[in-house]
């Protein structure tokens, strides 16, 4: 292995071993304790070294949040795939998604909660978030009817981030989640 490749793998591995760092602490302590300093000392590299890969907190929490649109997609294809009616096939792609949303809060909040420098739903959307969002439509095709797939998933995903962000700030009861998923799977498959 030559020098340069050997120099490009270890900054590679530096570069998640940060983005993990990140999420580790924002997961155990919150967002607001992620600092270059807190990262810093637990990844055991100068904050010069830090800012060699990241412009600073925001651009960390971007490279979190797309890697959690991977981790997403890969749970809602899951839920999608695994085959059924179209109406079990819904209630397991919501249910994986409300899941993921209170398992991994920290994640949930960098990906749909936080200000980052994502776009989304523009030809700049990378395609880590497309693959996420393009499991829904998949899932929602069968039911869309005559309506637009893409709209339909988005009012779809607009009613599951609700109802994972009121979750989450125990703004409704957790233990209603299988009564909700089971009303909002019921209407958008009803007939007419």
């Amino acid at each position: 292995m030559s020098i340069a490749a050997r120099r490009a793998r270890e900054r590679a591995q530096r570069h998640q071993l940060i983005i993990t760092a990140a999420r580790e602490l924002a997961e155990s302590e919150g967002w607001e304790a992620v600092t270059t300093r807190r990262l810093s000392e637990r990844v055991e590299y100068s904050q010069p070294v830090l800012y060699s890969h990241f412009k600073g907190k925001d651009a960390i929490v971007r490279e979190v949040a797309i890697e959690g649109f991977v981790e997403l997609a890969d749970e809602l294809r899951a839920a999608r795939t695994a085959g059924g009616d179209p109406q079990a096939v819904l209630r397991r792609v919501a249910t994986a998604y409300l899941d993921f949303a209170r398992t991994r809060r920290a994640l949930y909040e960098a990906m749909f909660v936080m200000p980052v420098a994502i776009p989304f739903a523009t030809d700049e959307t990378p395609q880590e978030l497309r693959a996420a969002f393009g499991e829904f439509v998949l899932a929602l095709e069968p039911v869309a009817g005559e309506h637009h797939p893409g709209v339909f998933a988005e009012v779809v995903w607009a009613a599951l981030h609700g109802l994972a962000t009121l979750a989450h700030d125990r703004r409704i009861p957790a233990e209603h989640q299988e009564l909700r998923i089971d009303l909002l799977i019921d209407h958008l498959t009803r007939p007419g």
